[in-house]
Protein backbone atom coordinates (compact mmCIF):
# COMPACT_ATOMS: atom_id res chain seq x y z
CA UNK A 1 0.00 0.00 0.00
CA UNK A 2 2.80 2.12 1.26
CA UNK A 3 5.03 2.26 -2.79
CA UNK A 4 1.85 3.36 -4.49
CA UNK A 5 0.99 6.37 -1.76
CA UNK A 6 4.33 7.42 -2.03
CA UNK A 7 4.53 8.48 -5.74
CA UNK A 8 0.85 10.08 -5.45
CA UNK A 9 2.51 11.80 -2.08
CA UNK A 10 5.18 13.13 -4.04
CA UNK A 11 3.19 14.27 -6.86
CA UNK A 12 0.35 16.35 -4.74
CA UNK A 13 3.32 17.96 -2.69
CA UNK A 14 4.97 19.29 -5.78
CA UNK A 15 1.10 20.53 -7.21
CA UNK A 16 1.06 22.54 -3.63
CA UNK A 17 4.50 24.28 -4.05
CA UNK A 18 3.76 25.40 -7.48
CA UNK A 19 0.52 26.84 -6.35
CA UNK A 20 2.35 28.89 -3.81
CA UNK A 21 4.82 30.08 -6.37
CA UNK A 22 2.19 30.99 -8.59
CA UNK A 23 0.37 32.81 -5.79
CA UNK A 24 3.58 34.73 -4.97
CA UNK A 25 4.08 35.75 -8.17
CA UNK A 26 0.62 37.62 -8.32
CA UNK A 27 0.85 39.45 -5.00
CA UNK A 28 -0.45 43.19 -5.23
CA UNK A 29 3.10 44.79 -4.77
CA UNK A 30 4.94 41.93 -6.95
CA UNK A 31 2.19 43.28 -9.88
CA UNK A 32 3.01 46.78 -9.35
CA UNK A 33 6.89 45.62 -9.71
CA UNK A 34 6.47 43.97 -12.40
CA UNK A 35 4.74 47.27 -14.35
CA UNK A 36 7.18 49.32 -13.02
CA UNK A 37 9.50 46.56 -15.14
CA UNK A 38 7.64 46.78 -17.88
CA UNK A 39 7.54 50.57 -18.48
CA UNK A 40 11.63 50.29 -17.68
CA UNK A 41 12.00 48.09 -20.68
CA UNK A 42 9.41 50.57 -22.84
CA UNK A 43 7.32 47.58 -23.26
CA UNK A 44 3.75 49.34 -22.80
CA UNK A 45 1.37 46.02 -23.82
CA UNK A 46 2.92 44.58 -21.05
CA UNK A 47 2.25 47.64 -18.66
CA UNK A 48 -1.01 48.07 -19.66
CA UNK A 49 -1.95 44.37 -19.26
CA UNK A 50 -1.33 44.93 -15.50
CA UNK A 51 -4.13 47.51 -15.50
CA UNK A 52 -7.59 46.46 -14.20
CA UNK A 53 -10.26 46.03 -17.10
CA UNK A 54 -12.14 49.48 -15.61
CA UNK A 55 -8.76 51.14 -16.78
CA UNK A 56 -8.24 49.77 -19.70
CA UNK A 57 -11.70 50.44 -21.14
CA UNK A 58 -10.68 53.87 -20.39
CA UNK A 59 -7.52 54.42 -22.29
CA UNK A 60 -8.50 51.75 -24.94
CA UNK A 61 -4.74 51.52 -25.40
CA UNK A 62 -1.58 50.64 -24.29
CA UNK A 63 -0.48 53.47 -26.34
CA UNK A 64 -3.41 55.76 -25.14
CA UNK A 65 -2.25 54.35 -21.34
CA UNK A 66 1.57 55.20 -22.05
CA UNK A 67 0.71 58.69 -22.54
CA UNK A 68 -1.25 59.56 -19.83
CA UNK A 69 0.93 57.80 -17.78
CA UNK A 70 3.80 59.71 -19.23
CA UNK A 71 2.02 63.10 -18.57
CA UNK A 72 0.55 62.62 -15.31
CA UNK A 73 3.09 60.32 -13.71
CA UNK A 74 6.33 60.54 -15.42
CA UNK A 75 8.50 59.61 -12.33
CA UNK A 76 6.51 55.87 -12.87
CA UNK A 77 7.09 56.00 -16.64
CA UNK A 78 10.40 56.55 -15.81
CA UNK A 79 11.54 55.22 -12.32
CA UNK A 80 14.61 55.52 -10.73
CA UNK A 81 14.22 53.55 -7.51
CA UNK A 82 11.08 51.99 -6.28
CA UNK A 83 10.62 50.70 -2.98
CA UNK A 84 7.44 48.84 -2.07
CA UNK A 85 5.91 50.12 1.40
CA UNK A 86 2.84 48.79 3.27
CA UNK A 87 -0.03 46.70 1.52
CA UNK A 88 -3.03 47.82 3.58
CA UNK A 89 -7.44 48.33 3.48
CA UNK A 90 -8.87 51.46 3.85
CA UNK A 91 -12.21 51.59 3.29
CA UNK A 92 -13.10 48.79 1.76
CA UNK A 93 -9.80 48.98 -0.95
CA UNK A 94 -6.53 47.33 -0.98
CA UNK A 95 -4.02 49.80 -1.28
CA UNK A 96 -0.26 49.03 -1.93
CA UNK A 97 1.86 52.32 -0.96
CA UNK A 98 4.80 52.71 -3.19
CA UNK A 99 7.86 54.98 -2.90
CA UNK A 100 9.87 56.31 -5.74
CA UNK A 101 12.68 58.31 -5.62
CA UNK A 102 13.70 59.65 -9.23
CA UNK A 103 16.51 60.48 -11.25
CA UNK A 104 16.44 64.28 -9.82
CA UNK A 105 16.29 62.92 -6.26
CA UNK A 106 13.00 63.74 -5.71
CA UNK A 107 10.91 61.54 -3.48
CA UNK A 108 7.18 60.17 -4.33
CA UNK A 109 4.68 58.27 -2.25
CA UNK A 110 1.91 57.00 -4.02
CA UNK A 111 -1.26 54.68 -3.32
CA UNK A 112 -1.85 52.32 -6.25
CA UNK A 113 -5.36 50.62 -5.53
CA UNK A 114 -5.65 47.07 -6.70
CA UNK A 115 -8.24 44.80 -7.22
CA UNK A 116 -8.59 41.01 -7.62
CA UNK A 117 -10.23 39.89 -10.15
CA UNK A 118 -10.30 35.49 -12.29
CA UNK A 119 -6.99 36.32 -13.13
CA UNK A 120 -5.05 37.98 -10.55
CA UNK A 121 -4.67 41.24 -9.26
CA UNK A 122 -4.61 44.01 -11.20
CA UNK A 123 -4.05 48.47 -10.90
CA UNK A 124 -7.37 50.02 -10.66
CA UNK A 125 -5.79 53.56 -10.14
CA UNK A 126 -3.36 55.59 -8.40
CA UNK A 127 -2.91 58.56 -6.52
CA UNK A 128 -0.39 60.76 -4.94
CA UNK A 129 0.45 60.48 -1.32
CA UNK A 130 1.42 63.72 0.71
CA UNK A 131 5.19 63.46 1.96
CA UNK A 132 5.28 63.67 5.99
CA UNK A 133 7.47 66.81 6.47
CA UNK A 134 11.28 65.65 7.00
CA UNK A 135 13.08 66.18 10.06
CA UNK A 136 14.74 68.83 11.14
Amino acid sequence: MIPRIAPLLCVLTLLAFAGLARAGEGDPGQIVTHQFDAFRVDDLDRAYSYASPMIQRYYGSAEGFGLMVERSYPMVRDPGKVRMLDLREEGGRILQRVEILDSKGTLYLLDYEMIEGDDGWKINGVQFVAAPPLAT
